[in-house]
């Protein structure tokens, strides 16, 4: 049994030696366009998203993918809420939104679907910028979510370029909505081209553009949601620091599929200052760590061929409490810390933690008398406070506690 272990382990390595085929050119072209100021931030429902969903058809188009029913773009109708904590859609005008998707035909019975959002945030009107002024602000989303949509495409570009048939066919899906609630992805999963029992399992990238060079940190979320993923993450040799998470719902569009009872996969390369604000541009993505991640989910799907259809085992769900939430302090954990406490990646000017002196890099310790863990527990502590509400936070800072005064 070890033998033959390890004779499938140097065929796997030799496969990741002839992965190596996506490289850093057609990743930045892809890029460059969708997170250029001309989309004015892709807004969902706007003639900026239909111009970046054009693009994504005529790339489809060009690598002789199939499409549905005669066009690669399918449009779906939802009613905007007013904003993030309001779901009331009584007298709200219905709007048409757009998902991109196409299909690699390979005359398998089962299909591995590779989706991300191309939608970001327009001009910051819907209320989840972190801009403290965002209105009439280009809000370019290069690694929210250009990077994965450039993702989709290379990935696309690869398994159909490439000299074998593989054992399962691919749908290659770009979701808008994403930034007002999954939305594409729910409306693609009410109604979908393929049965749910056809579907192998889902791939989702959602910011893969800003690996960080010296930690080389990678996330995978939905390692739970099949009992091979592990195993096969596990049996990969590879430059990434890799952090695993079982659960199959988090806030990206992988969501939609686990609810279907599809095993899921979501790759994410970590949280930074840029987050949600016109200050994430093309020319702060890294490449060729991008190059590096995809050639690696390339690898890892590669592997999957080995097996058959894979086992959906439903996850634990996070709680984070969002639903009780009525104010922020206006913080951007660092999802990849690992130590205790939540280290702080971003600060966002004139909200709480600003006016209080809480610095990027500090770790939270405590907010008010609740010890903070990690980020889930602060996000139970935050759930408990109104606006107006005065607390303190107690902050680690190169090695010193320090408390600061806190109010809402």
């Amino acid at each position: 049994m070890k033998k033959l272990y390890f004779g499938l382990f140097l065929a796997y390595s030799s496969l990741y030696l002839n992965a190596q085929s996506i490289e850093t050119a057609s990743i930045k072209k892809h890029i460059s366009f969708l997170a250029d100021d001309k989309l004015k931030g892709r807004g969902t429902a706007t003639g900026d998203e239909l111009k970046a969903a054009k693009y994504l058809a005529k790339e489809f188009k060009h690598l002789g993918l199939t499409s549905f029913n005669g066009s690669y773009i399918k449009e779906f109708k939802f009613k905007r809420a007013k904003s993030p904590h309001d779901t009331a859609t009584s007298n709200i005008k219905e709007e048409h939104a757009n998902n991109v998707v196409a299909f690699l035909d390979n005359k398998a019975p089962y299909t591995i679907v590779v989706g991300a959002h191309y939608d970001h945030l327009g001009l910051g009107k819907d209320h989840n910028s972190l801009d403290a002024n965002p209105e009439g602000k280009i809000h370019n989303g290069a690694d929210d979510n250009a990077s994965g949509t450039a993702g989709v495409l290379e990935l696309a570009k690869y398994f159909s370029q490439n000299k074998n048939t593989e054992p399962f066919n691919f749908l290659f899906i770009c979701f808008s909505g994403e930034e007002l609630g999954l939305l594409g992805s729910k409306k693609y999963c009410e109604n979908p081209d393929l049965d749910f029992s056809k579907i192998n399992y889902m791939v989702n990238m959602d910011m893969i553009g800003r690996l960080n060079d010296s930690t080389k940190k990678l996330i995978v979320y939905g390692v739970g949601t099949s009992p091979i993923f592990v195993p096969l993450i596990d049996s990969i040799q590879t430059k990434f620091s890799i952090k695993k998470d079982s659960s199959g719902i988090g806030p990206s569009d992988q969501t939609s599929f686990y609810l279907k009872d599809v095993p899921v996969l979501h790759f994410f390369t970590g949280q930074h200052s840029d987050y949600h604000k016109p200050s994430d541009d093309a020319d702060k993505i890294n490449y060729q760590g991008e190059a590096d991640v995809l050639n690696y989910i390339a690898l890892l799907i590669e592997k999957t061929f080995h097996y058959p259809k894979m086992q959906f085992l439903k996850t634990r769900n996070p709680d984070t409490g969002k639903s009780s939430f009525k104010v922020t302090m206006g913080v951007m954990p660092d999802y990849t810390y690992e130590g205790e406490g939540m280290r702080i990646d971003g600060v966002t000017d004139n909200k709480p933690a600003f006016k209080a002196g809480v610095l990027k890099g500090d770790v939270v310790k405590k907010l008010g008398s609740v010890e903070v863990k990690d980020v889930q527990s602060y996000m139970k502590a935050l759930s408990a406070y109104k606006k107006g509400d005065e607390t303190t936070v107690e902050v680690l800072r190169n090695g010193e506690l320090k408390i600061l005064k806190l109010t809402f």
